[in-house]
Formats: structure tokens, C-alpha cells, sequence
């Protein structure tokens, strides 16, 4: 999102925002870690191998989109911390 987006939302729409984005992140590290699990085990463990080799192509794709929380995050608390000092 652009600056400005977050400049015309109030501290308590930034502040839900924020919280929203920690669970999002939160919920997808731990599903993603047991998918991985999961894959791996699949690809070690048994005799079909190639549902596991697409879910841990879907799973490697999961891991790329994690970083997007997090930036949106950091953009929040920015915007938060800049609203703080000049209050």
C-alpha cells in the first residue's frame, strides 16, 4: 500500500490493521512449517512420491508470499511511530 493509504486510516484502523497482519503471518509460518514437514516426510517415507513433489512445490511457493505480512507490518508501525511523535 502506498503511504498515503495508511496517512487517511485512523491509529485504531492502523492498530487492528497490525494485529490482523501478526495473526496472518503468525498462522501461515505454522501452516506452512507443517505442510513442509509433511512433504518431507512424504518424499522420504513413502512409495508415491509425487503428491508430495506438489505439495512441496506449493509449500515453496507459500514460503515466497511470508514476506509480504511482515512489510506491511513495518509500514504500520512506521506510520504509527511517526503519528506518535508528532502527537
Amino acid at each position: 500500500m502506498k503511504n498515503n493509504d495508511w496517512k487517511n486510516k485512523t491509529t485504531v484502523q492502523l492498530q487492528s490493521k497490525l494485529n490482523v497482519n501478526k495473526t496472518a503471518a503468525i498462522a501461515l509460518v505454522i501452516v506452512l512449517t507443517l505442510l513442509t514437514v509433511i512433504s518431507i516426510y512424504g518424499l522420504i517415507a513413502k512409495d508415491n512420491i509425487s503428491t508430495f513433489i506438489a505439495l512441496f512445490a506449493v509449500v515453496c511457493t507459500g514460503w515466497a508470499i511470508l514476506p509480504l505480512p511482515f512489510y506491511l507490518m513495518k509500514e504500520i508501525k512506521t506510520e504509527l511511530k511517526l503519528r506518535e511523535n508528532t502527537n
